[in-house]
C-alpha cells in the first residue's frame, strides 16, 4: 500500500483518473488535506474543512470480479468504513448504518459519503477508484449540509488524521481480500445487517409522490428493493428514488 499526501487537490478522485491505471500499483491511495472541487455522489459538492477531515482514493483492481457483481465492491468498502468506527463510537447506544447506496451514518446523521468509479476492459473490472470523505474533526458545517456528523462531535475527541487514515484503509483491505478470497455474496448478509432503514415503514419520494415503503434488499446490481404499503413491490435505481 502506498499513501500519496497532497496538500491541496481539486479532487483526489480526478487526480486518480489521470493516472494510468493499468500501471499504477494496486491499493495506491492519493490523500489531500484540502479538496477545492470534491465531489459527492450524484455530481454534488464535497463539503470538507481543510485540514479537518479525510478525502482520499483508493486505486483497486478487482479483475475477479465480474460487471454483474461490481456492487459488491461497494458492500466491501461501506463494510471496512463501519468496522472501523462502531468500536470508537459505540458508547451511547449509537448505531452506524449503511445508507444506501453509499453513505455512512451514524444515527440519522451523516458522517461518510463514498463515490467509486469502475473501468471496464475486456468484460471485466480493470479498476477502479474508490474516493471517500470521512468527517474526522470538522465541529462546524454550512447550514446548506444536511444532517452532518464527525468523529469529533461524537468522541470529543481530536483524532491524528494520518493515523485515522491508516486505521480506516486497514478495516477496507480487510474486506476487499474477504471478498477476493471467498465466493461472490458473502458480504451480503454483514452489508444488510448494517443497511439503514432495512424492514421499517418510511417515506421516499418516488415518481413526484410521496410513497410509504418498507426496505427489502438489495438486488446483485445495486437497485434498492422494496414494497409498498400497497402491496407493490419496486426496484429501484440511485435517481428512481429518494430519502424522505
Amino acid at each position: 500500500m502506498r499513501i500519496e499526501y497532497f496538500d491541496t487537490l481539486p479532487s483526489t478522485n480526478q487526480y486518480c483518473e489521470l493516472l494510468n491505471l493499468e500501471e499504477t500499483e494496486e491499493f495506491t491511495v492519493v490523500a489531500a488535506f484540502a479538496q477545492t472541487a470534491g465531489i459527492g455522489q450524484r455530481g454534488n459538492h464535497w463539503e470538507a474543512e481543510p485540514g479537518k477531515n479525510l478525502t482520499f482514493s483508493i486505486v483497486l483492481k478487482p479483475t475477479w470480479l465480474p460487471i454483474v457483481d461490481q456492487y459488491q465492491l461497494t458492500k466491501a468498502v461501506s463494510l471496512g468504513i463501519t468496522d472501523y468506527l462502531r468500536p470508537l463510537i459505540a458508547e451511547g447506544n449509537r448505531r452506524v448504518h449503511i445508507k444506501w447506496p453509499n453513505d455512512i451514518y451514524v444515527d440519522d446523521k451523516k458522517i461518510c459519503g463514498i463515490l467509486i468509479t469502475h473501468h471496464i476492459a475486456g468484460g471485466k473490472v480493470s479498476a477502479s477508484v474508490v474516493g471517500i470523505g470521512l468527517n474526522v474533526n470538522q465541529i462546524d458545517f454550512p447550514s446548506w449540509v444536511p444532517n452532518p456528523t464527525s468523529l469529533c462531535l461524537l468522541t470529543g475527541q481530536v483524532w491524528p488524521l494520518s493515523e485515522a487514515l491508516e486505521n480506516v484503509l486497514s478495516h477496507i483491505a480487510y474486506r476487499y481480500n474477504e471478498l477476493r478470497d471467498n465466493p461472490i455474496g458473502i458480504l451480503d448478509q454483514p452489508y444488510l445487517s448494517m443497511l439503514l432503514r432495512r424492514g421499517e415503514k418510511a417515506q421516499y419520494g418516488y415518481q413526484g409522490q410521496t410513497i410509504t415503503a418498507t426496505l427489502l434488499d438489495v438486488n446483485r446490481y445495486g437497485h434498492l428493493q422494496l414494497v409498498t404499503d400497497r402491496g407493490e413491490r419496486l426496484s429501484c435505481q440511485l435517481k428512481e428514488i429518494q430519502f424522505l
